[in-house]
Order: structure tokens, then C-alpha cells, then sequence
């Protein structure tokens, strides 16, 4: 009865976000729709050995290898709109019926976004029953994440695949509220094997699970039963996680191309700044690199010349070359001689 009144709203509100993101078609795309489209390009036109070593477009394929085959599977499509576009020396190519399937391939997938929406509505609990739409929790809940509007800019303008990788996190979350452990470790192991960046809630998943699946008892005052520990548990979560990694990097492994992909997932040099992004610490890392930048200029510290010029937030792919520190390294390196002193 619950889920089919859930299903009244549930449809419209689902319907009119979708066709919001239709209208938003013709709308600007940055330099990650580029990026997209190469990725179509190399995983359809390039041998599985060539994907993580193709180098023409500054655009390179980062992703782990479920992302890469997801692109594949969406340049079988691709092909039936425009084949131009899976031509990896096509650079900046963005015809109508390219733009038209790449922002028609972001909407299609967000329906396992609208899924994972409807299980987490599932599990809350309603304390009362409530006859305003607006004081029912899950309704609330529903709007809130199927019309983010950050979302909506990041995957529907600017351009990504967001909506569908949180529809899997949504989905892991839900299954743990159900009790369903195994099914949540599975859905987040691919899920990190889709977009590594979800590798920081790695810890939060690790401890829940060690504490809900492998701990099967408790004490009376809630705390835990060390006895209850369950080895077989363990094993059994450990191998289906292990299982999800092998799958998506064993023939890269087979082909001696481990240290290559991960190279391109981890790429150091080009500062963590730009691929992995903790705001709280790296905004406030950036505003004093700049002030001291700015005042070694002043006091002739430093030579301008040797003090790189980049975009914080450009998004371009760059290297930091090892002779040019940055003012903040340059001061650290300062303050440990002169304490070595």
C-alpha cells in the first residue's frame, strides 16, 4: 500500500526532472564531454592493450577499467549516431548527433540514479502517517536528490556521469538498512571500480561492515561481542570484494599493465589539487601558496621566472616539473634547513 502511494508522486517527480535534462540537451558541455568522447573513441577504436597508453588527446583515459568497458559498451551505440566520432584523431569533434547521444547516454543511465533514489525512500521510517505531501520524509528525501541542482549542472551542462555513479552508491546504501551486507560490499566494490574516488569512503564501508556482518552478536547495553566474531563472514566478504577488483584489473594484470593503469588512476605529478579533491584543506592550501607566492615576488625570494602560472580549478591535465616547487614547498624547504642548522 505504501509503495504504491510512493509510486503517485514518485512518477512525476522522476518524469519532470528527465525532461528538464532533455530541454538541457542544447546546452554548453565543458571539456569533459571531450573527454567522454575520447574515451569512446579509444576503448572502441583501440585494442583493450593500447587504453591506458593512448596519448594523443591530452584527455588520457583515467578511469578504472569498469569505466573504460563501460565506455565501450556505450560505443556500440555510438556508432549508429556517428561513427566521426569514434575517431581518436578527431579531436574537439561535437556534431549535433554526437552531443545528441552523449547527453542522451548521461539521461538513459540515470535511471539506475532514480532506482537507487527509490530504494533509500524505502527505508525510512515513518513515525506517523502524514496526509501533506510535505511532511511525508521520503517525498522529501526524493526531491532533494532526484532534483539536486548541483547535480543537474555537473552531469546535465557541464557534463558527467555522476547521477549514475551515485545511483550505485544509493543502491549500496539502501541494501545495508535492508540487512543486506553482501549485496552492499558488492555494489561499492564495483562501484570503486567504476570512479576511484569514492576510494575515500572505503574506510566508513570497512567498519560497518566489520562491526554489522562479521560481529553477529551484542551485548545488552548494544556494545560489541568480541566472541561473535565471525571468520567465515570475514572470508566471505573479503573474497567478494577481492573477486569485483580481480575482475576489473586481471587482464591488465595478465598483460603486465598494472603499474600503467595505476599510474594513470594515482598521477601525482600533477598535484593532488587537480584529481583528488578534500575542499576544507585544499582551498585553504591554495589561498596561502598564492599569498606567499605573491610575497616572494615582492621581497624577491624567489625568481617570477621559475614560479609556474596554472588554474586551480582548469582542470587541464599537467605535470608539475620537479625544479619548479611551489612557494609553499619552496617555504618548507627553507624552514627544514634552517632547523637541520
Amino acid at each position: 500500500m505504501a509503495a504504491s502511494r510512493m509510486r503517485r508522486w514518485l512518477v512525476p517527480l522522476a518524469f519532470g526532472v528527465t525532461l528538464l535534462k532533455c530541454l538541457l540537451i542544447p546546452a554548453y558541455h565543458s571539456t569533459d564531454f571531450e573527454v567522454h568522447r575520447n574515451w569512446l573513441a579509444i576503448t572502441y577504436s583501440l585494442p583493450v592493450s593500447q587504453w591506458y597508453y593512448e596519448v594523443i588527446s591530452e584527455w588520457t583515459l583515467d578511469y578504472p577499467p569498469f569505466f573504460a568497458w563501460f565506455e565501450y559498451l556505450l560505443s556500440l551505440i555510438a556508432q549508429f549516431f556517428d561513427k566521426e566520432m569514434l575517431v581518436v584523431q578527431n579531436l574537439n569533434y561535437a556534431s549535433n548527433a554526437t552531443v545528441l547521444f552523449q547527453r542522451l547516454s548521461v539521461i538513459t543511465m540515470d535511471i539506475v540514479f532514480i532506482y537507487g533514489v527509490i530504494e533509500c525512500c524505502k527505508n525510512i521510517n515513518r513515525t506517523k502517517e502524514s496526509k501533506e505531501i510535505l511532511e511525508k520524509p521520503d517525498f522529501i528525501l526524493a526531491v532533494l536528490l532526484l532534483w539536486n541542482f548541483g547535480l543537474l549542472i555537473i552531469d546535465h551542462i557541464h557534463f558527467q556521469y555522476n547521477g549514475f555513479l551515485f545511483g550505485l552508491l544509493l543502491l549500496s546504501i539502501a541494501r545495508m538498512f535492508q540487512g543486506r551486507h553482501l549485496e552492499s560490499a558488492l555494489l561499492f566494490a564495483v562501484l570503486m571500480n567504476f570512479k576511484h574516488i569514492f576510494l575515500y569512503v572505503a574506510p566508513a564501508y570497512g567498519i560497518y561492515l566489520l562491526r554489522s556482518y562479521c560481529f553477529t552478536g551484542n551485548k545488552q547495553d548494544g556494545s560489541i561481542q568480541w566472541r561473535s566474531f565471525s571468520c567465515s563472514r570475514l572470508f566471505a566478504l573479503g573474497f567478494l570484494v577481492c573477486s569485483v577488483f580481480v575482475a576489473s584489473f586481471g587482464p591488465f594484470i595478465a598483460m603486465g599493465q598494472l603499474p600503467q593503469v595505476l599510474a594513470r588512476l594515482f598521477p601525482f605529478k600533477r598535484g593532488l589539487c587537480h584529481a583528488y579533491w578534500a575542499p576544507n584543506f585544499w582551498a585553504m592550501y591554495n589561498v596561502v601558496d598564492k599569498v606567499l607566492s605573491v610575497i616572494d615576488v615582492k621581497l624577491q625570494l624567489l625568481d617570477p621566472a621559475k614560479i609556474s602560472k596554472a588554474s586551480m580549478t582548469g582542470g587541464l591535465v599537467q605535470e608539475v616539473p620537479a625544479c619548479c616547487p611551489s612557494p609553499l614547498c619552496h617555504h618548507w624547504q627553507r624552514w627544514s634547513a634552517h632547523c637541520s642548522q
